[in-house]
């Protein structure tokens, strides 16, 4: 599975997407194992309340099921004006 990042996520982690690691089942698992990578990844990640995602392009929660899913973008809440 490949992860996007966007916004102020990207510039903490200092990449626009990574290879998702091995094992995780739910996002809440992956962004544990994430968060275990120290550094800008777990700055980014300290406070998943702050965060959305979307898997396969359909927005989620963090208990959601990984499942056979391609993608999970990871994104600051959008505001409009």
């Amino acid at each position: 599975m490949r992860i996007v990042y966007f916004a102020w996520v990207r510039e903490q982690i200092g990449l626009d997407e990574e290879a998702a690691p091995e094992g995780a089942s739910t996002v809440a698992d992956l962004l544990e194992m994430l968060r275990s990578k120290g550094g800008g990844h777990a700055a980014a990640f300290a406070d998943e309340t702050k965060l959305r995602f979307a898997l396969d392009k359909l927005m989620v929660k963090p208990d959601a099921k990984l499942g056979d899913a391609g993608e999970l973008a990871i994104f600051p809440p959008v505001t409009g004006g």
